[in-house]
């Protein structure tokens, strides 16, 4: 399973970011592999635009199954839903700690 988490940095210890479509990068967890990689999205923080929408496709291009973040738009809501990702909103703190938060299933 991959979880992508919205994040204002490229590590695993940045902050998530609250904002989905207009985060700065994601944090991708490989939970079969425990590998972490990222996805830069500078392209759509700057967007007129569609940011959401674009950033969603993305997310569900990567393979990920689960998105942890602050807030999802309802246009980028709407593109997650009907790809079945299991969305948990709400959350602070840094990606490893809201990961690990995830695991333990306190989220």
């Amino acid at each position: 399973m991959k979880i992508a988490l919205s994040s204002m940095g490229n590590t695993f210890d940045s902050q998530l970011d609250q904002r989905f479509g207009r985060a700065a990068y994601f944090i991708i967890v490989d939970t079969a592999s425990d590998s972490v990689s990222v996805i830069e999205n500078s392209g759509n923080v700057q967007a007129a635009h569609g940011a959401g929408i674009q950033t969603a496709q993305t997310i569900v291009n990567s393979g990920a199954t689960v998105i942890i973040t602050g807030n999802i738009g309802p246009k980028a809501l709407q593109v997650l839903q009907k790809a079945n990702l299991e969305l948990v909103t709400g959350v602070t703190g840094t990606c490893r700690e809201c990961y690990n938060a995830y695991k333990e299933r306190k989220l």
